[in-house]
């Protein structure tokens, strides 16, 4: 049995500013301590549950924020960036289940640190008409290689919209949002408890190679969250026209309005990598002054 942890840094314990997930920050060095509590909460409960090998990516900004130092011993760390899926990095090696650690919600909704890639510029995604932030996306890449999304923590609302696209995951609400920047923090003792009990209950109900998922769904590469494998387009709107045109340079991208551009992609992994060259086309291109 094996479990990728993607593990992202906005929705951990205690995060609510910016400068909570920005490298270079006092606060985000005191985070990094948080972020790997979470994670090592996670791999306790599925090693509990049976899991013979966890791997963690980490998987915010320059993905190397997990202290490898202070990481579970029975857990591997996939660290750096320019991997080429990114967030989900690992699901290309064979994994029975997946769990999405520290998450959030997307660009455009409410949320603590809400966002999708980017912190700015980018208002929000659709993947064929459907409104996608990270997790969905990412939610999509595994349910193409037949993975069930097992776990899911981070604020409320982050759990609440992951009953849509892991409908069979349990989640860990590990802080209450109030806004972009604040929310009522549960301590890390209370939600490292709370995590590891639904890693636990998570794999429980797995076993290794098939079936792989939740009890009550339909098995291993159904559709009861999202659609699994196929053609996809994906649609992206930004803050300044100026961007888009910039984004419409890119091959294969169409520029469908004064803020919004498209491209289509065979399957999921071709529409995440797209997408993020995507992203550090829109990112980079970003004027300081002239927004």
């Amino acid at each position: 049995m094996r479990v990728l942890i993607s593990a992202d840094m906005e929705g951990a314990t205690g995060t609510v500013l910016p400068a909570d997930v920005t490298s270079g920050t006092p606060r985000y060095e005191r985070f990094r301590r948080m972020l790997t509590g979470d994670v090592n909460a996670a791999v306790a409960g599925f090693t509990a549950a049976g899991a013979d090998e966890v791997l963690v990516n980490d998987a915010h900004c320059g993905m190397d924020n997990v202290l490898l130092e202070d990481l579970d011993p029975r857990a591997n760390l996939i660290v750096g960036r320019h991997k080429p899926l990114g967030m989900m990095q690992g699901i290309e090696l064979g994994v029975d289940a997946v769990a999405f650690v520290g998450y959030h919600t997307g660009a455009g909704e409410q949320g603590v640190l809400a966002h999708t890639y980017l912190s700015h510029s980018i208002l929000a995604v659709r993947v064929d008409g459907v409104p996608t932030d990270e997790g969905r996306f990412n939610a999509l890449v595994a349910a193409e290689a037949g993975v069930p999304v097992v776990l899911v923590t981070g604020d409320d609302l982050t759990c609440a919209a992951s009953a849509d696209w892991a409908p069979g995951a349990r989640t860990v609400a590990v802080k209450t949002a109030l806004s972009r920047h604040a929310a009522i923090c549960r301590p890390p003792a209370a939600t490292a408890a709370d995590i590891r009990a639904a890693a636990e209950a998570a794999l429980s109900g797995l076993s290794p190679g098939h079936a792989g998922l939740p009890e009550g769904a339909a098995g291993r590469g159904a559709t009861s969250g999202p659609a699994g494998s196929g053609p996809r387009t994906v649609a992206v709107d930004v803050d300044s026209p100026y961007l888009a045109d910039r984004a419409s340079a890119m091959p294969g991208v169409r520029l469908d309005g004064p803020r919004t551009v498209s491209f289509d992609a065979p399957d999921m992994r071709g529409a995440l990598r797209h997408f993020r060259a995507l992203t550090w086309v829109i990112g980079g291109g970003r004027e300081a002054e002239w927004t």
